[in-house]
């Protein structure tokens, strides 16, 4: 199955959560090592859209908010290096939106 290339991706999930430093589960050191950091937020946007977002997603489990999905792939980030991600997905009754992304 393929997601709504519309999908909502919260500009705070990328700012207040993957790219910036967390004590715990922090996401921003893996991802700055292809070169995204808060100050490129919307390079990783864009790229969750071309390069994640077109891919398959599998599903995985079934909430109280919606189906989840997940999309397993490679982002080619800013500085050349390639990443594996693990993406978290989410459709609700009214819309497609994004949840998380894991190293893979």
């Amino acid at each position: 199955m393929y997601l709504d290339p519309n999908a909502v991706i919260a500009q705070e999930k990328l700012t207040e959560y993957l790219l910036k430093f967390l004590p715990k589960d922090d996401k921003s050191q893996y991802l700055a090592q292809g070169g995204y950091t808060l100050d490129n937020w919307q390079q990783l946007e864009k790229d969750l859209r071309e390069q994640i977002l077109i891919l398959e997603a599998q599903p995985t489990v079934k909430t109280q908010y919606g189906q989840k999905y997940q999309i397993i792939g490679f982002l080619t980030c800013p500085n050349g290096k390639i990443l594996r991600v693990k993406t978290i997905w989410i459709i609700t009754d009214t819309i497609t939106k994004f949840i998380t992304l894991f190293p893979a």
